[in-house]
């Protein structure tokens, strides 16, 4: 077995971004002031080839420092290669800025700037491609057994079985798990191949016998109160070790991690919108959008009052009382799709298939969802945001918190004229269960590139849907 010597690996990489950097700004030069392209205006300053090539001895080591900073040469093995290449623009992005800067400073205005310009984008390229390739080559040699760590786990949870299952799904990664060591689970017991060896207290033994790469500990919830002692034994073996905690049933995904004068903390769940920034841009999002939709819709929203008007006795629009952000209770607008009915029948349940309280032109409104043309004005006022999850009775709201777990962290968010869990197709008489899933995903996840992608989407699939009715 070839051992990853990780350090080895950062200084060929290290030297090799060297390079490519030098390469990148001589080609550059070339291709600004000697190439068949260059086209240079005879009556303009050019500075010295020396002048240009000096400024190597303080780009190379900037662009350096740059990559180190955005985790450019950090253990890369599970990270997507997406974000890499992201880092590798921003850094660029920043070392050309600090470039312009500097030449600003030491007043060189005869620098081309147009070679910078070229610099930027060959060292971007040059750059991706580099560990493009790198990658390759790493996957093609793990694969065939080199460059593998070999991995022991010590515990067997939920989050041990998700880790085997990630590895086993990522072969390119070069993880290998050698065995699981767990008290409650017999030995020999299988999990995707791989096999429980023996117990939690031999672990000691097991590195003394075998050369592992890498520890980790994955202690159920249960357990924890090992975790010191095992810390302990890995650490005094030398070997590096890592702690997966076992809390999926807690977090339904990454929890948000910060420090309060040098302590950890871990929110339970993290929620973008409670950023101030975040919530202001969201906010102004939902003045803009409001407004322009209630003048566009509002011929849509003209013809559906008479509508409704005209077919059956009764008023237009249709309050209902709603639970909202932080649990608030606010009256929430729709045009009235069924008939004349009692505070006390109208709590019993929500609408079903050919429910026979809805009316004919109620009906075309459900379907359409024109219906819900009216919450534009509480999108406007600020009870609701353009998208949210929807906003439920409070009868529901209480049943709902006691059955489904999680189902309280909608309520972190203003809820929405429409939501990632309807335009999936969860409206209406659907699983509430998959709906707060769909609703916490969004909740967790928000950005404003998804909240557009859910109003493009409800285009599509959210204006009329099977399960509208």
């Amino acid at each position: 077995m070839i051992k990853d010597n990780q350090t080895n690996l950062n200084r060929l990489h290290i030297v090799g971004d060297g390079i490519i950097i030098a390469c990148s700004y001589i080609l550059a030069w070339y291709l600004r002031f000697e190439s068949a392209f260059s086209n240079i205006d005879p009556s303009v300053g050019i500075l010295e080839m020396g002048t240009y090539f000096s400024a190597l001895y303080f780009l190379i080591p900037g662009y350096l420092i740059l990559y180190s900073m955005f985790n450019l040469y950090t253990p890369r093995r599970a990270t997507r290669m997406r974000y890499e290449l992201y880092n590798i623009f921003m850094a660029n992005i920043i070392g050309v800025i600090g470039f312009l800067v500097a030449l600003y400073m030491i007043h060189q205005d005869d620098f081309s700037r147009a070679m910078i310009g070229i610099f930027f984008c060959v060292n971007v390229i040059l750059g991706g491609l580099s560990r493009i390739l790198l990658r390759r080559f790493l996957r093609y040699i793990r694969r065939r057994g080199y460059n593998l760590k070999h991995i022991l786990l010590v515990g067997y949870s939920r989050s041990a079985e998700g880790y085997i299952s990630r590895i086993n799904n990522n072969p390119q990664w070069g993880y290998v798990v050698s065995g699981i060591l767990d008290d409650m689970v017999p030995v020999g017991t299988s999990y995707h191949g791989v096999k429980v060896i023996g117990e939690i207290d031999e672990l000691n033994n097991f590195l003394i016998k075998n050369q592992y790469d890498e520890i980790t500990i994955t202690l159920p919830l249960d357990r924890y109160d090992r975790l010191e002692e095992l810390v302990d034994t890995c650490e005094m073996s030398g070997v590096h070790t890592k702690f997966i905690p076992d809390y999926t049933s807690l977090f339904p995904s990454n929890p948000y991690t910060e420090e309060i004068l040098g302590l950890p903390v871990i929110n339970i769940r993290y929620v973008p919108l409670t950023n101030g920034v975040n919530s202001i841009v969201k906010r102004i999002a939902d003045i803009l959008g409001s407004l322009v939709g209630i003048i566009i819709a509002s011929p849509v929203m003209l013809a559906a009052a008479i509508a409704v008007k005209a077919s059956s006795p009764g008023p237009i629009i249709f309050k209902q009382e709603r639970v909202g952000y932080h649990g608030k209770k606010f009256m929430m607008y729709k045009f009235r799709t069924m008939e004349l009915q009692s505070e006390k029948a109208e709590k019993k349940g929500w609408t079903t298939k050919n429910d026979p309280r809805v009316t004919k032109v109620g009906r075309i409104l459900r379907s359409t969802s024109i219906d819900e043309l009216p919450q534009l004005f509480n999108i406007l006022i600020g009870e609701m945001s353009l998208v949210g999850p929807r906003p439920e009775r409070p009868q529901f709201v209480e049943k709902f918190k006691m059955d489904i777990p999680r189902y309280m962290v909608k309520h972190q968010v203003r809820p929405g004229l429409t939501g990632w869990a309807q335009i999936n197709g969860y409206r209406g008489d659907t699983s509430i269960r998959k709906r707060i899933e769909y609703d916490i995903y969004y909740i967790e996840n928000w950005t404003f590139g998804f909240d557009i992608r859910i109003l493009i989407g409800t285009v599509f699939h959210g204006f009329v849907n099977k399960n509208a009715y």
